[in-house]
């Protein structure tokens, strides 16, 4: 079936069930925000073409997140297929969001595309106004972002570096960037690492092979955190635009089905949640003009010092979500659901390979009227 067909055979269907953005399948209202704020709006469509199968084929397709903040909002999102059935699916213990679709035995071309708009502004922490009083989170958000993973142990090796990295801080805040300063000396970004990378922080600091990707050297991140009893999170997205400030590697527009990117999160007690990037640090490092800087470089230096309590809003985030059981599959976990995923009765789909998979990602920014 050409492209052109699908979307006009599939498009009575998608008019039936969401005839307008403000009707998304999230419920989330139109959000029009005002451009002299900073914000900006965004578009990204996701073609997904599962490989036909004697069987049921399935795909989760990950959704922009869904939460409201002073730096994101969701807009919606609407989507047309050939699936028997589209709908919205959430992991209960994370919330993250995601579009479940399944198509019938003998489909002749599976096809799905999703379309999500979201507004979003450049994110930053100001250090010299902490709040009056210390912040929290609720008991059940504490014991979640603290919590142990598959991939993200706290104890053993992983605890023993945390500790010693952390050894004469007397704050969080100390703490956290202790940590981070440590990610960033001692990492270094592989470009032959598949993907983002997985995460095996244990693996990682048992072998000394501390290189990786943003899913690996985050996640480093998150875990040492967690193992200096301080809450974070990784979040899992996709760079949407280039980067306004300068840095060709931080920022991918128009084809974005190779541009995921995994971000970090630590919650500090006179700051809230506070935003991370050590592994974007390593990766202008390696990749900014000329290539293989050194730590000292002007460019480096300048990264380093916003990326600890700042990100440009060039992305979307997705979720938060770790070891997630994809729902309706009798497959293993996922580490994360940052790519899309999909499975027919042979097994599960490789998500790392978006031309074996068939799926495509495109962004673009949208003018205000």
């Amino acid at each position: 079936m050409k492209r052109r067909d699908f979307l006009k055979t599939s498009a009575l269907a998608a008019g039936l069930a969401l005839p307008t953005w403000a009707r998304a399948a999230d419920a989330a209202p139109l959000f029009a925000p005002n451009p002299a704020s900073g914000w900006r709006q965004f578009e990204v469509t996701t073609h997904v073409e599962p490989v036909q199968a004697d069987g049921l084929v399935r795909a989760w397709v990950p959704l922009p997140f869904t939460e409201e903040s002073d730096w994101f909002r969701p807009m919606g999102n609407i989507w047309q297929g050939n699936a028997s059935l589209m709908r919205v699916m959430r992991d209960p213990e994370y919330g993250a969001a995601m579009l479940y679709a399944e198509w019938a035995a003998g489909t002749a071309v599976p096809e799905l595309e999703i379309v999500s708009r979201f507004a979003t502004r450049d994110r930053a922490v100001d250090f010299s106004r902490p709040a009056a009083r210390p912040l929290a989170l609720s008991a059940d958000e504490q014991a979640l972002y603290t919590r142990a993973t598959e991939l993200l142990p706290t104890d053993g090796i992983v605890r023993e570096t945390a500790l010693q990295i952390t050894a004469g801080a007397r704050t969080d805040e100390d703490k956290a960037r202790a940590i981070y300063d440590w990610v960033v000396d001692n990492t270094f970004r592989n470009p032959k690492t598949r993907g983002c990378g997985i995460g095996d922080i244990k693996s990682m600091l048992e072998t000394g092979n501390l290189s990786g990707k943003c899913a690996d050297l985050n996640a480093l991140y998150v875990g040492l955190a967690r193992a200096a009893g301080l809450p974070a999170r990784d979040v899992y997205g996709v760079r949407v635009a280039d980067s306004r400030f300068g840095y060709k590697s931080l920022g991918k527009s128009g084809n974005i089905s190779k541009a995921q990117h995994c971000r970090a999160e630590v919650f500090l007690a006179r700051f809230g949640w506070v935003p991370v990037d050590p592994a974007d640090v390593r990766k202008v490092v390696l990749e900014e003009p000329p290539g293989n800087l050194a730590l000292d470089d002007g460019k480096v230096a300048a990264a380093r010092k916003q990326l600890f309590g700042a990100w440009e809003m060039n992305w979307l985030a997705y979720n938060v979500a770790h070891d997630l059981r994809l729902p309706g599959s009798d497959g293993a976990a996922v580490p994360f659901l940052m790519y899309p995923q999909g499975e027919n009765p042979k097994g599960r789909f490789d998500s790392l390979d978006p031309d074996a998979f068939r799926y495509t990602l495109t962004a673009r920014e949208l003018a205000y009227a």
